[in-house]
């Protein structure tokens, strides 16, 4: 875990039980799935192997050591896990450094939860060098913290990253607002307790207790984050 920016802990949102919020990367802040399956595809043709287009939703939002493994056994592929995993993060680093399109909504969104210092962290199941240089680009000045995937012990869909990040910003879990894309993500949010706004990228998420599905981040304000926590009393 590491903080960007002075804690956040002692902060609350005013007139609301919403006391921070949560927010996965790769699919939901900055539109990068696409990228790691494109990735995937042109490792593996290097290894002479050609990926089956149903995996993408099996390794997607999901750890490397898991999405790695499993391309590794399905394939059959002559490569260790730690060797796919430098080419896969190098081949994704190169495709970020040529363009990072945030998704719609994204930048406003941010800038709104800064704007009312809401505390907000980055919860990502990606290695720390990508969201570094992911977040030079996205704006590190929007995050009290940010949580990588080879900082825990247990990833995603493991509740860990976000009972990380709420004890690191000194929020109750069941009052901060995730927002992520993958069945994964919201699997690992939902069981450290949190309220979830889904934003589906590659497969469909269907609405659930404490979860709410939205087509876009284009639908999510301040606003409607509390109300969120509103409908918890």
């Amino acid at each position: 875990m590491t903080t960007t920016v002075p804690a956040l802990g002692t902060r609350t949102a005013e007139g609301s039980a919403l006391e921070a919020v949560l927010l996965d990367m790769d699919g939901t802040l900055v539109d990068t799935e696409g990228f790691w399956w494109d990735v995937e595809v042109e490792v593996f043709a290097a290894l002479g192997h050609t990926l089956d287009e149903t995996w993408r939703h099996v390794v997607v939002g999901g750890p490397m050591t898991r999405s790695a493994g499993f391309l590794i056994e399905a394939t059959g592929a002559d490569i260790t896990l730690a060797e796919l995993t430098v080419l896969l993060n190098d081949g994704f680093e190169a495709r970020i450094g040529r363009s990072l399109p945030l998704m719609p909504g994204a930048a406003r969104l941010l800038a709104e939860l800064a704007a009312h210092e809401i505390p907000t962290a980055l919860v990502s199941a990606s290695h720390r060098r990508i969201i570094d240089r992911i977040l030079s680009s996205l704006g590190p000045q929007y995050f009290a913290l940010t949580v990588a995937g080879d900082e825990v012990t247990r990833t995603k869909p493991f509740p860990d990253p976000y009972l990380l990040a709420a004890s690191g910003l000194g929020a109750d879990p069941a009052r901060c607002a995730v927002i992520e894309d993958t069945a994964t993500g919201v699997a690992a949010a939902e069981a450290a307790g949190c309220q979830v706004v889904a934003v589906p990228s590659v497969a469909p998420i269907a609405p659930a207790a404490r979860r709410t599905v939205v087509t876009s981040l284009e639908e999510v304000d301040l606003t409607f984050l509390r109300g969120l926590m509103t409908e918890m009393r």
